[in-house]
């Protein structure tokens, strides 16, 4: 069958490998469409990040070459012996998280925060970016009646945003700011209307991406390339945002998300980092402010498909283009990198 695997940085090949199967405890599905991520982009252009190189991953026992692709959903067409409570035929969208259950965070049920954290699609496995998938069985969450599977292939990037807000101090009636207005921050922007922010103030250089953050709900924007965004942010919240989310990866963004935050506010960075990041600490000690990480998510999928099912996170308003995956470097990665006005390509699985 037909898979996109990494084998370096700009080194993303479709070609050939032999189909899964699945064993015990795994189930095999058919994939219908997986999301390019920013996280892929990020290993795409400067990897290796997540992928495991040289070593297998202590998790997923695999290494480059990986097939990728995390962001995913299909229809199960196999079960391995003594799975329970799936079925063949369930449209199912992944929740692609490896942890080991032992260490103190997973035994907390903090499992997105484990000592050897991994992704399927980024720390290996029979991920997305293929005709078929094998995941364990745990990692299927079936897809309510009424949702497509586009959607599906959204459930992952909306759980990152809804995790996101959850685990902020913010509060229903607070102003928020958000810097970056890709996928996961036009995300943001919706999990922050669900949760009941006042002001929503969107930071971006892209005008489509500006737009698109309007349409779904911001306040205001702010265009970083002709304002300072942290001027504009203060002077619009009369003093700074209770909570800023930092969604860009850009290292001089970082300060500016801080600073665009009111006395005793929260910084919640929600990227996966390049390179280093500084920032002035008097400008948090002065302020009794708050950096707070984020990554991934943890029991939010249900969560996220009964959002959807009520008009959420929809995919009309989030999917900019949708392509085979025998062009995903050119139409996909390569158009992400070159195409600011891109939010969310999807690829369709092959036949």
């Amino acid at each position: 069958m037909k898979a996109a695997r990494w084998h370096g940085a700009k080194d993303i090949r479709v070609e050939e490998i032999e189909e899964p199967t699945p064993g015990a405890g795994e189930v095999k599905l058919k994939v219908a469409w997986t999301g390019i991520c920013g996280s892929d982009l990020h290993e795409y252009l400067a990897g290796p990040i997540f992928v495991p190189v040289g070593e297998d991953h202590p998790l997923s026992r695999d290494q480059a070459p990986i097939t990728m692709g995390h962001e995913y959903c299909g229809e199960i067409t196999e079960l391995g012996e003594g799975v329970e409570g799936l079925q063949v035929g369930d449209r199912v969208a992944i929740e692609p998280i490896y942890a080991c259950d032992t260490c103190d965070a997973c035994r907390e049920g903090l499992y997105n925060l484990c000592e050897k954290l991994g992704f399927m699609g980024l720390s290996g496995g029979h991920a997305g970016f293929a005709a078929y998938s094998v995941v364990p069985a745990r990692m299927a969450h079936k897809i309510p009646d009424g949702l497509s599977l586009e959607q599906g292939a959204l459930v992952e990037p909306s759980a990152v945003a809804l995790h996101a807000v959850r685990i902020s101090q913010l509060k229903a009636g607070d102003k928020a700011a958000v810097f970056g207005a890709g996928p996961i921050g036009l995300l943001v922007v919706e999990a922050l209307r669900i949760a009941g922010a006042s002001e929503i103030h969107v930071v971006e250089p892209s005008e489509t991406r500006r737009a698109r953050a309007l349409e779904l709900g911001a306040t205001s924007v702010i265009d970083p390339t002709v304002e300072d965004p942290v001027a504009a942010i203060q002077s619009a919240t009369q003093g700074g945002v209770h909570v800023a989310y930092e969604v860009t990866g850009v290292p001089q963004v970082l300060s500016q998300t801080i600073d665009a935050t009111r006395h005793e506010g929260q910084a919640l960075i929600v990227s996966i980092w390049e390179s280093e990041a500084g920032f002035q600490p008097n400008t948090v000690v002065l302020k009794e402010r708050q950096i707070k990480g984020t990554i991934a998510y943890r029991n939010v999928y249900p969560a996220v498909m009964e959002l959807m099912r009520q008009g959420w996170f929809s995919a009309d308003r989030l999917v900019t283009k949708r392509i085979s995956l025998d062009e995903i470097v050119t139409e996909g990665f390569e158009a992400l990198v070159a195409e600011k006005s891109q939010v969310k390509i999807l690829v369709k699985a092959p036949d």
